[in-house]
């Protein structure tokens, strides 16, 4: 986060006075006053009186809470692209709820926001202890999910219709925007709905966090590949292993995927511009690496050298994010091209992961996080705190007003340490353009 967010913004909304004694009073729970804060400086360095004093507003059960159990009802839904650890999250939500709160009223809704939609109208199933029973072993979500967006007008009178108290929703940047002008909505009709959010990206993008569930399975899940991708480049002479992962606009995954493995020997992301051709560029620093060495591994992340594709006038998805270029084929097509025109014979072996990743169950690691996310968002929701999301802030867990989050998207830093642990790992040049330095 370059900028220290102002006070104001880091406010989180609530629906009024929290007068109903939690039912976790008494049950051996830390319970957690409104006034506690996460900082948001890291490290000495970066602390300044007026920082000091910012912070995100601590998670946690409290000692009162805005909703009375018994007359609550609360509705999760899934939207977006698939992601390890949906189940687990609407899992958690559902125990935590049924168990902690009592409240035995919780509703999900089917295919996303679509289901808040006027057409097709389809009913929200039951959830209980029994009807997710397992289903954090499974990948996908059991609720199914949507993209595109929806009238806020609309889902909040369909919200209204159900007699819902508490939306939970589950989903990347394009869900916290939707759920940000749902709560707008609810807000300026006086409504009192609790929106609360439980970000999903696989790409680790959102800003305010530390990290968003999936991601830690995604970058297992892709050193897999990675492993692959080395054995085969070192099966041939002057083999090449071409890795695509996820990573529209972020970079994250390519990079703690290489680093986790140490085989890569050019990790390229959207974030750092690179040159396909002339003395500086990619297809050279490879060629001199193969005549080197006879072998090479190669990680893109999806969104990386989109300039290469002159892919002409933008073209947008239903959920308003610009369409992407296939840039693995074209980076293969390229190597393989280059390669021939300066008689060096090779072969590459090209492999694409990203649906077999996304399509899968939770690692450990993502579990846990997945389970505590839930819990801090109902324990929001039953005091009554919206238009919010649920995160991790040096390792505390926090809520961030969704104008914050959604004000801005978290990227990799070509001059971070992660990336020049990246560089110093793959050895590659820090710059693969004419303009190096």
């Amino acid at each position: 986060m370059e900028d220290l967010p102002r006070a104001e913004q880091l406010r989180v909304d609530r629906l009024g006075t929290c007068e109903v004694p939690s039912p976790l009073q008494g049950r051996g729970t830390d319970l957690t006053p409104d006034d506690r804060y996460v900082l948001i400086p890291a490290t000495s360095a970066e602390a300044t009186d007026e920082s000091l004093s910012r912070g995100f507003l601590a998670a946690g059960p409290r000692e009162s809470i805005f909703f009375n159990p018994e007359q609550t009802t609360a509705g999760i839904v899934t939207c977006g692209g698939l992601c390890p650890g949906i189940n687990d999250v609407i899992r958690s939500l559902t125990l935590t709820l049924w168990h902690r709160y009592g409240v035995q009223q919780i509703r999900g809704y089917r295919y996303g926001f679509n289901a808040l939609g006027p057409s097709p109208r389809r009913e929200p199933v039951d959830l209980d202890p029994d009807a997710v029973h397992g289903i954090h072993t499974l990948g996908g979500t059991v609720l199914g999910s949507s993209r595109g967006p929806q009238d806020p007008a609309t889902m909040v009178d369909r919200l209204v219709a159900d007699d819902i108290n508490i939306l939970f929703t589950i989903g990347g940047d394009g869900t916290l925007r939707a759920a940000r002008a749902i709560a707008d909505e609810a807000t300026r009709r006086e409504l009192p709905i609790a929106i609360v959010a439980i970000p999903k990206t696989i790409d680790n993008d959102i800003e305010c966090l530390d990290r968003s569930f999936g991601f830690a399975t995604a970058v297992n899940e892709a050193t897999r590949s990675i492993v692959a991708a080395h054995t085969e480049a070192r099966g041939a002479w002057n083999g090449v292993g071409l890795v695509k992962l996820m990573g529209r606009h972020a970079g994250f995954i390519a990079a703690a995927a290489t680093l986790a493995n140490s085989e890569v020997n050019y990790c390229l992301v959207p974030e750092i511009p690179f040159d396909m051709d002339g003395e500086h560029g990619l297809l050279e620093q490879l060629e001199g690496r193969l005549r080197a060495r006879h072998h090479a591994v190669i990680v893109i992340a999806e969104g990386a050298g989109q300039e290469h594709l002159h892919l002409g006038k933008p073209e947008l998805d239903v959920s308003g994010n610009v369409k992407l270029g296939d840039i693995g084929p074209h980076l293969k097509q390229r190597i393989l091209e280059h390669l021939h025109a300066r008689g060096l014979p090779t072969t590459v072996k090209y492999i694409d992961p990203s649906y077999l990743i996304r399509s899968l169950p939770a690692n450990a690691f993502d579990s846990a996080l997945c389970l505590a996310l839930a819990q801090h968002a109902v324990h929001a929701g039953m005091a009554g705190r919206t238009n919010m999301l649920v995160g991790t802030w040096h390792g505390r867990y926090t809520y961030v007003p969704l104008a914050l989050a959604t004000a801005a998207t978290r990227s990799l830093d070509p001059r971070g340490v992660l990336w020049q642990r990246v560089l110093e790992a793959t050895g590659q040049p820090a710059r693969m353009t004419g303009a190096v330095n």
